[in-house]
């Protein structure tokens, strides 16, 4: 079993180190963490120290002895999902498990045929969750460098990403329209590659035009029809295996 995952704004340069907050209540009171018992702290960032618990105070406060910081080097290709905004909690659910396969960065897309709307307060209330989500799987996973979620963009503006992207393309499910297998696409062993997930209501007409024009034709998985909500983490996982991330 490895360490669990603790994240701190900063990690210190001290050999000691006090866990306290919510992340110290957590590791007292819910983990029940005991001296001698191994932890890591980590930025979220890719900076991160191995640690040795040496005393558990109260309710919230973990002291720990530190090893040398170290830097995790950030991951070749990098891999962005789009994702359209699916209904209710399946957001969450999206990012929680492409954050556990490894994605670098997550895009909330608002598409013309999605139906949840961020718009306001509860836009603002959607993103905050999407980001706990993302900290939290990756703690869970293990990850010391948390996936970014980027604030919500319009079709023009994913497309404007989508042209800088050394690899780009468009998750599409219509088996009538012509598109040819991520599994046998030629990937980029670095740089960035940028998928597109859409809504339940599927990609529109426009979308996709504005999307090839930018350099991101459609690519289908297999041939049956993935949620949304799982489309991106299947994609992911795809891409992990292929360019040798997992490997």
């Amino acid at each position: 079993m490895t360490a669990p995952v603790f994240v701190v704004e900063r990690l210190p340069g001290g050999p000691e180190f006090v866990l306290d907050g919510p992340e110290g209540r957590h590791a007292v009171s819910v983990k029940r963490l005991n001296p001698g018992e191994d932890v890591v702290l980590t930025d979220g960032r890719g900076r991160w120290a191995e640690g040795v618990v040496r005393a558990a105070e109260g309710k919230d406060r973990l002291v720990v002895g530190l090893a040398t910081v170290r830097e995790e080097p950030a991951p070749e290709p990098r891999i962005t999902v789009v994702q359209a905004l699916p209904k209710g909690d399946r957001g969450e659910v999206a990012v929680e498990t492409m954050t556990e396969t490894g994605v670098d960065a997550i895009v909330p897309w608002q598409a013309s045929r999605c139906i949840t709307q961020w718009k306001g307060e509860r836009g603002l209330k959607s993103l905050a969750k999407w980001r706990t989500t993302a900290r939290e799987a990756g703690k869970q996973s293990r990850r010391v460098r948390f996936p970014e979620v980027s604030e919500a963009m319009t079709t023009k503006q994913v497309a404007a990403l989508l042209a800088g992207a050394d690899f780009a393309g468009v998750l599409h499910e219509d088996r009538d329209a012509p598109s040819a297998a991520l599994a046998t696409a030629g990937l980029p062993a670095q740089g960035s590659i940028v998928l597109v997930v859409g809504p339940e209501g599927g990609v529109s007409p426009q979308e996709l035009a504005a999307f090839a024009e930018a350099g991101a034709p459609p690519y289908r998985l297999g041939p049956s029809v993935l949620r949304t909500s799982t489309a991106g983490t299947a994609a992911a996982a795809l891409l992990m295996g292929r360019t040798g991330r997992w490997g």
